[in-house]
C-alpha cells in the first residue's frame, strides 16, 4: 500500500524512491493477440510484443524481486457494477476486454494480498476513455480497466480512498466521467492541452461534480512539454495534493504517449523521464494505457518503469533514437504559471464547493453530448445528481444514442454511490421506478456497486 512516510521523502526531493529499498514488483502481461481495431491501427498487439522481447532480453524476469502473474478473466458482475451498455455490454465487450481488466485485477490482488509491494499490468485494450455509459468504442477504449479494478478492490478489500494519477498524453475523460461525483476517488490527469489533442477536454474548470468539488484535477500542458515540465508538475503540484488527500492506494494510469517519438501527440518526454516520474509517484499499481511508438519508445519506457517500480537503477535506460530534448522557455513559463493557478484553485476548493450549489435545491442537472469516434455514435445525455446536505447522493443518466450500428438506443441508468446508506439506496430505486413509469426509453437499469449490482427494471 502507499507508504506515506517514504512517499513524503520522495515527494520533497530528499531521496529518490530507488534509494529507499528494492521493492518487490508483480508484472502482468496480456498483449491481446486476437483483438485489434484494424491491422494497421496504432492499437494493436505489437504494442506489447516489442516490450516483452526487450524485457526478456534484459533478463528482468530473472530478477529475484520481480515476479510474473497471469491475467484472469474479469467477471461480468464486476464490469456491470461500473458500466451500463446500449443496447447492452455484451454487444461491445469482448473476451479480450475482460482479460485486460482481469490483468489489472490480478495486479491489484498481488499487492493487496501482500505478495508484492507494487504491480504493473501491461495489458491491452486500454480503458481510460471508456465512460460509465457504453455506446461503443471511444479513443480505442470500451470498458474502463482501472475503474473495474477499483470496483473489485472496494468490493473485495474494503478500500475506500483511491487516487488515480493519469500520465497518458490524452485526457482520460472516461475515468473522469466514472468518478466525477465521488469525493473519495481523486482523479488527477496531466496531459497535452485538449485544444490541441483528442478528446478536447480536461481543463481546470472540470473540478469535480457538485458534491465532489476538488476530486478531479485536470492539468492541461502545452505541446513541447518535456521531462523538466512533467517532473515539475509532479513535484510541485501532484504530490502535495496527494499528500493532502491521503489515499489508501494510488493507481497510475501509465500512458506512455508523452514520449518524443509518439506519432499521435506532440510532447518531448524521454524513457528516463518517465522512469523518474514513476519513481516520484510511488504508485501501488500501474496499468498501461496509451503509447503508440511501438518500437522506438514502448520497450524502453516500459523497461524504465519496471526498473523504477522495482527500486532498481534506471539511469542507463536510453532509447536507440534518443536525441537530447530541450523544453522551450515559453513552455516552461506556461507550466510555471499553470502550477500557480492550480495551487490557487486548490486552496479555494471549499469556497468553490459552496458556489457550485448556488441556484440548486435538491437536484443538479447537466445536459451534454458524447461522441464515440470508433463507432460513429453521437450520444445525448441528461445527468441528474441528488444533492443532500450531509451525504453523497445518487446520480442518473438518461442516454440517447444516434447513428452507428445500434442506432436509436436509449437507456436510463441510475448509479447509486458506493458510500450509500439504506435510505439513499431506497430513494434511488424509487426515483428509477418513477422514471420507468414515465416511459420513453428502451431500458431502465439500476447500478448498486456495493449492493445488489446491476438490476434491470422490468414492467411498469
Amino acid at each position: 500500500m502507499w507508504n506515506h512516510k517514504d512517499s513524503y521523502r520522495v515527494r520533497n526531493g530528499i531521496v529518490p524512491a530507488s534509494a529507499i529499498e528494492h521493492s518487490s514488483l508483480g508484472l502482468v502481461f496480456f498483449p491481446a493477440f486476437d483483438w485489434k481495431i484494424s491491422s494497421t491501427h496504432p492499437e494493436r498487439q505489437e504494442r506489447l510484443l516489442y516490450t516483452r522481447d526487450q524485457i526478456v532480453e534484459e533478463g528482468l524476469l530473472d530478477v529475484p524481486n520481480i515476479r510474473e502473474y497471469n491475467p484472469i478473466v474479469a467477471d461480468w458482475d464486476v464490469i456491470e457494477r461500473v458500466h451500463v451498455g446500449a443496447p447492452d455490454l455484451q454487444s461491445w465487450v469482448t473476451d479480450a476486454h475482460r482479460v485486460s481488466a482481469g490483468g489489472a485485477i490480478a495486479a491489484a490482488d498481488a499487492v493487496l494480498q501482500g505478495e508484492v509491494d507494487r504491480a504493473f499490468a501491461l495489458v491491452r485494450p486500454p480503458g481510460h476513455h471508456a465512460m460509465a455509459m457504453v455506446h461503443g468504442i471511444r479513443g480505442f477504449c470500451t470498458i474502463n480497466i482501472e475503474a473495474v479494478m477499483i470496483q473489485h478492490i472496494r468490493q473485495t478489500y474494503g478500500v475506500k480512498r483511491v487516487a488515480i494519477v493519469d500520465t497518458d498524453v490524452h485526457h482520460g475523460d472516461g475515468s473522469q466521467d466514472v468518478f466525477y461525483h465521488d469525493p473519495d476517488t481523486l482523479y488527477i490527469s496531466f496531459h497535452q492541452d485538449g485544444r490541441t489533442l483528442y478528446p478536447g477536454t480536461g481543463f481546470m474548470d472540470e473540478f469535480g461534480g457538485p458534491q465532489a468539488i476538488g476530486a478531479n484535477i485536470d492539468i492541461p500542458l502545452p505541446p513541447g512539454t518535456g521531462d523538466e515540465g512533467l517532473l515539475k508538475v509532479m513535484r510541485e503540484l501532484v504530490l502535495p495534493i496527494l499528500h493532502e488527500f491521503k489515499p489508501d492506494i494510488v493507481i497510475n494510469s501509465a500512458g506512455q504517449d508523452n514520449h518524443f517519438s509518439d506519432p499521435l501527440a506532440n510532447m518531448n518526454v524521454t524513457a528516463k523521464g518517465y522512469a523518474e516520474l514513476v519513481d516520484l509517484l510511488q504508485a501501488d499499481v500501474a496499468v498501461l494505457e496509451g503509447g503508440y511508438s511501438v518500437q522506438e519508445a514502448l520497450p524502453y519506457v516500459n523497461t524504465g518503469i519496471i526498473l523504477s517500480m522495482a527500486g532498481l537503477d534506471y539511469s542507463c535506460v536510453i532509447e536507440p533514437n534518443y536525441v537530447e530534448q530541450h523544453q522551450s522557455a515559453n513552455v516552461t513559463k506556461y507550466i510555471d504559471d499553470l502550477i500557480v493557478k492550480w495551487k490557487q484553485q486548490w486552496a479555494r476548493r471549499d469556497e468553490m464547493a459552496r458556489e457550485a450549489l448556488v441556484g440548486h435545491t435538491d437536484r443538479w442537472v447537466h445536459d451534454y453530448s458524447v461522441y464515440y469516434d470508433e463507432s460513429g455514435v453521437q450520444e445525448q445525455r441528461r445527468e441528474t445528481v441528488r444533492l443532500y446536505e450531509d451525504k453523497i447522493g445518487w446520480h442518473s443518466i438518461e442516454s440517447y444514442g444516434n447513428y452507428g450500428p445500434y442506432a436509436k438506443q436509449s437507456v436510463y441508468a441510475m448509479f447509486i454511490p458506493w458510500q450509500a446508506d439504506d435510505a439513499t439506496r431506497e430513494e434511488a430505486f424509487t426515483e428509477a421506478r418513477k422514471a420507468q413509469q414515465r416511459g420513453g426509453l428502451q431500458r431502465y437499469v439500476v447500478v448498486d456497486p456495493l449492493g445488489s449490482g446491476q438490476i434491470e427494471l422490468k414492467g411498469k
